[in-house]
């Protein structure tokens, strides 16, 4: 039987620079949409999973077309509702070489930041799921959508449903102390926690030992060490955390870490040149998501999502469009990125 995840949060529509263009030079933007949830969820429904991603969007052309965009990959959009209001945009600056990319915010006030659980049937949405899937991003928006979300994650709990997180710090939507008070309390919920050095740092108080991913390099003791007190404090049946080593905004190393309780896994790492890097952390957490639903062990489980995150490094937009087949031939070698005839 096909497994049923659920994912919520916000999806906005994505404006970018052409080219590597800077902002001030750009006369026109590229259109694609985005956001932390709605990328998992397309990745799952790639995989083949019944993927549903719930969200609230506003009653007009831009509302529609986002949605049309979520059906267009196979995304189940039942759940989705609409109202008054609008939707959220980000602008993206892609960076290149030394330089990076930027990012500015336009999503204040959107429809789903002003929805109410009430505008949701959370036990038909959660009946029969397997997962449900959400981020630090969301209840960043603001008070209404972290309680949104907890509604969300009570009802799944209720339900036997396993929930991760992707902790995703955003410093642009709250301060280390706004996110540490709301993110500590939901992670009561939460079975599965997944997030890089700067997350766990930022969203629940832990900071690995000699990392600096901005001059490239990995402690790998300071994350055991941050797991064992996470898991301890928390009790979170898996830790998992993608690592990346940032040589330039065009080359990065890219690998994982899994903590399951007894042992610490760690991933092969990739060498990537970067076509776009925006939505890779949430490529990680898809894959680990179909993994573990699949039934691969824990080390199987990393080696995929680091294997399909590092494809959609070298994929323009958020999505990441690439099937299982094609993960498991990176996973077991071929990263020689011939030609297929």
């Amino acid at each position: 039987m096909t497994k049923k995840v659920v994912t919520l949060g916000e999806i906005m529509l994505r404006l970018s620079t052409p080219n590597y263009q800077r902002f001030v030079q750009a006369e026109s933007f590229d259109v694609v949409y985005g956001g932390g949830e709605a990328n998992v969820a397309v990745s799952l429904a790639n995989y083949g999973l019944d993927s549903y991603y719930v969200t609230k969007l506003p009653t007009n052309p831009l509302g529609q077309s986002a949605l049309n965009y979520l059906r267009r990959f196979g995304v189940k959009t039942d759940h989705i509702v609409r109202g008054e209001g609008r939707l959220g945009i980000y602008f993206l600056e892609t960076g290149a070489a030394m330089r990076p990319s930027k990012v500015v915010y336009d999503r204040a006030d959107s429809t789903i930041a002003n929805a109410k659980a009430s505008d949701f049937d959370f036990e038909k949405i959660f009946t029969g799921a397997d997962w449900f899937h959400f981020t630090g991003i969301t209840p960043a928006l603001n008070r209404n959508a972290a309680q949104l979300t907890e509604e969300a994650l009570k009802t799944a709990k209720s339900l036997g449903v396993t929930v991760s997180v992707d902790l995703n710090y955003r410093k642009n939507l709250w301060t280390p102390e706004e996110a540490q008070k709301t993110m500590t309390h939901l992670m009561q919920y939460v079975d599965v926690c997944i997030g890089n050095e700067e997350d766990a740092e930022k969203t629940l108080g832990f900071k690995p030992g000699k990392t600096d991913v901005a001059a490239g390099s990995l402690e790998l003791a300071g994350y055991r060490d941050i797991f064992v007190q996470m898991r301890e404090k928390f009790g979170f049946k898996l830790i998992a955390t993608s690592l990346r080593e940032s040589y330039s905004a065009s080359d990065n190393g890219w690998s994982a870490l899994i903590y399951d309780g007894q042992e610490f896994y760690h991933s092969k790492k990739y060498d990537v040149r970067i076509v776009d890097r925006v939505g890779g952390g949430d490529s990680f957490s898809a894959g680990l998501i179909y993994g573990l639903l699949e039934g691969m062990s824990p080390q199987d489980a990393l080696e995929f999502s680091v294997a399909a995150s590092a494809l959609k490094h070298t994929i323009h937009g958020d999505f990441n469009h690439v099937s299982v087949d094609e993960v498991l031939q990176l996973v077991q070698g071929d990263a020689s990125g011939r030609v297929q005839r």
